[in-house]
């Protein structure tokens, strides 16, 4: 969470489950609402934070109407993150932040070996973009329930797509990294949006 900055104003978190974030969302100065697909986690949640129950890939958000959204470690429970990664972009003020945090997708998925967590042997499967249920050890979850995998470049590619700006990185956990923080801004509308032309520089 130290790529959100402190600020004022609504701070939408995007699958907030049970709310464990909205402290840590508040005491950077936001008021945290939470949106969540799923009603068992959301009745954990409610005492935490305003909530919805809703898809993350149709928020019930009005366009341009936040100043900050974040994403804690979900997106490889969201088979369609990249609509997800729109919906982001649609629901942002010009100029708002969005933090995602997530599993390093180079370094965490059934590829990534971590037997032994100071040498993490990386096997075949990582260029493979896919839901799996494919995992080094059967004593977790995701053996179980499955999770979605994007390559780095491809989930940067989605970021871009959706029409949002890179902003900062951040990498997490030793010796090899296990989560990766992104953070990204809403793009300022183009002084010549509907104008049908942009005045030429002369040169």
């Amino acid at each position: 969470m130290n790529s959100l900055p402190t600020g004022t104003g609504t701070c939408l978190e995007i699958g907030c489950g049970t709310g464990i974030h909205a402290v840590t969302i508040r005491d950077l100065g936001w008021t945290p609402v939470g949106v969540d697909l799923s009603g068992g986690m959301l009745r954990h949640a409610r005492d935490r934070l305003p909530i919805a129950r809703a898809d993350a890939e149709r928020l019930p958000v009005s366009s341009g109407s936040v100043p900050a959204v974040v994403a804690m470690m979900v997106h490889t429970d969201m088979p369609g993150y990249p609509a997800v990664l729109r919906e982001v972009a649609r629901v942002l003020r010009p100029g708002g932040v969005f933090v995602h945090v997530g599993v390093h997708p180079s370094f965490c998925g059934g590829f990534a070996d971590r037997t032994d967590p100071a040498a993490v042997v990386i096997r075949p499967g990582y260029l493979d973009g896919h839901w799996t249920k494919q995992s080094w050890t059967d004593q977790g979850i995701r053996d179980k329930v499955g999770a979605s995998h994007w390559p780095l470049p491809r989930l940067l590619h989605a970021f871009l797509d959706a029409g949002l700006t890179l902003d900062g990185f951040a990498e997490g956990g030793a010796p090899t990294p296990t989560v990766l923080a992104i953070s990204a801004r809403a793009a300022w509308p183009s002084p010549c949006a509907g104008s049908g032309s942009c005045p030429r520089r002369s040169g």
